[in-house]
């Protein structure tokens, strides 16, 4: 069983965390504020600039609640007090992107252009009509956006068109050999 659970978590300057008696952890920053409910079986407690989770009993389900929590915390202090990243890059003849007010809008070889609705919580920018970056706190909200992105156009292996993550790197393939 990893020991995630056990690391004491650091509250940055100018980050208050308020923890309600049902487990409702809300954290603010510079940058917004996340609320989330946690399980009971976890404790969660502020001491000085520290936060500490403690599991309530030794149970399988438990010790897997306590690193999940533990990691889900860490997640929301570093949303507030520097936020998240996610960049894609658009590969493709005519393939583009433009941000229009709060829709997204995808030309993807397709016999449409594709209208993606930004959710709240997020900033979509065009840094080049093939670059997007999606930025926000909330570490899964950003996260999901961006996976819902690029599914409307996964890259393919043979010319590694469609919409990839900045740093992914595709297994390209050989196309099929020409007959005699």
């Amino acid at each position: 069983m990893s020991r995630i659970g056990n690391r004491l978590l650091q509250i940055p300057n100018g980050v208050e965390v308020k923890i309600a008696e049902n487990n409702l952890v809300t954290i603010t920053g510079s940058k917004g504020t996340l609320s989330k409910q946690f399980s009971p079986l976890i404790k969660i407690e502020v001491e000085e600039n520290k936060l500490i989770t403690k599991r309530l009993n030794e149970q399988k389900h438990t010790k897997q609640l306590h690193g999940t929590t533990n990691s889900l915390l860490q997640g929301m202090l570093t949303g507030v007090s520097e936020g998240f990243k996610k960049e894609l890059q658009i590969t493709g003849v005519g393939y583009k992107a433009a941000v229009n007010g709060s829709k997204l809008n995808l030309s993807l070889g397709y016999s449409h252009s594709v209208e993606f609705e930004i959710p709240d919580g997020v900033v979509i920018q065009a840094v080049k009509p093939t670059e997007l970056a999606i930025t926000g706190i909330d570490k899964q909200l950003v996260g999901q956006v961006a996976a819902n992105i690029r599914a409307y156009r996964k890259p393919e292996p043979y010319k590694g068109k469609g919409i990839k993550y900045k740093n992914e790197t595709i297994i390209r393939k050989e196309g099929k050999a020409a007959g005699k």
